[in-house]
């Protein structure tokens, strides 16, 4: 299956599933990065602005281990939305996005867009983001958006009560795009993650999600590795290639996202490693994730090294 080569850039500002403030700036940060440069990236590829629900942020919280997924559920809606135009201009969505849980919005709309598509993933993040209500030491639901996508509760390693409308709700957002796992949990992989907990790591284990450490990567190399995507890749119809910037080592780059983790990938890594994925023909939809510039140790250095890869991406895609 060959994807169109035309790229639309979806801005997505909601928030309110990370645990910090800040990353609804964080797309205007990577444009404010280009301007720096005197860069026409933007104008060459002008971006939609997605509708965001942050005034939920504004209001106490319902559900202590689903923090504002009322609001959450109306993002899911104008993420999937969006994705839905675009597809239907023939166009590649390339999405900036504040936190990660809406990545499970933009997995719900690519199912829902082509369904019956063996759809693969790849996961590049410094956490595995398989956290439930029911399992979830923070309530904060950018660390479940896999755990939505794969129609997973995970209730054999419970820790919470959750109340019944927030269950309800959580059911509404699982069955977005199609009841059931959007895509195979065989056709997830993670790289670079660092940071979980032990009711993720034994969903890891029951899947058996394989995970490129930091540590391999650089042992077995690059160039090694992505002869084995190539060869998982062929077999599948369509890709998607989740971007987390906490993946990267924050004393590389800096701390301006919500959830650093150190020992990650270097910026050169995850160019080498987008730059691969970024010329297979089956890819479907890149998305880039929590640049917060409010956190930031270095002014905007997370959103201008963010940037560079965004539009490495584009470009190769392009190609």
């Amino acid at each position: 299956m060959i994807m169109t080569k035309k790229v639309k850039i979806l801005l997505n500002t909601s928030e309110i599933a990370a645990g910090t403030r800040g990353s609804s700036l964080g797309p205007e940060a990577i444009i404010t990065a280009a301007r720096k440069e005197s860069d026409t990236f933007f104008s060459d590829f002008p971006p939609i602005k997605l509708k965001n629900e942050n005034h939920f942020l504004d209001l106490p919280y319902k559900f202590p281990y689903a923090k504002r997924i009322e609001g959450f559920a109306k993002v899911f809606d104008h993420v999937m939305s969006g994705i839905e135009a675009i597809y239907a201009n023939h166009e590649l969505p390339v999405l900036i996005s504040s936190d990660h849980g809406s990545a499970a919005a933009t997995i719900a709309g690519i199912k829902e867009n082509y369904p019956g598509k063996r759809l693969g993933v790849v996961w590049i993040d410094a956490h595995g983001d398989l956290h439930t209500p029911y399992t979830t030491p923070s309530g904060n639901i950018h660390g479940m958006p896999l755990a939505i996508a794969l129609n997973e509760d995970n209730l054999k390693y419970k820790i919470n009560d959750v109340c019944d409308e927030a269950k309800l709700i959580w059911e509404l957002i699982k069955s977005k795009g199609g009841k059931g796992p959007k895509f195979s949990s065989k056709d997830l992989f993670f790289i670079g993650v660092r940071d979980t907990e032990e009711e993720e790591e034994h969903l890891m284990a029951e899947y058996g999600i394989r995970n490129y450490t930091v540590a391999e990567l650089r042992e077995r190399k690059w160039s090694t590795i992505a002869q084995e995507f190539q060869m998982w890749i062929d077999e599948l119809d369509i890709l998607y290639i989740s971007f987390d910037v906490d993946s990267m080592d924050p004393d590389l780059t800096s701390y301006g996202t919500g959830t650093p983790v150190k020992g990650g990938i270097t910026p050169e890594e995850a160019n080498d490693i987008l730059t691969f994925f970024s010329k297979q023909e089956k890819l479907c939809c890149v998305e880039f994730v929590e640049v917060n510039p409010c956190l930031d140790d270095k002014k905007n250095a997370m959103a201008e090294i963010t940037f560079e890869l965004v539009k490495t991406v584009v470009n190769t895609i392009i190609k």
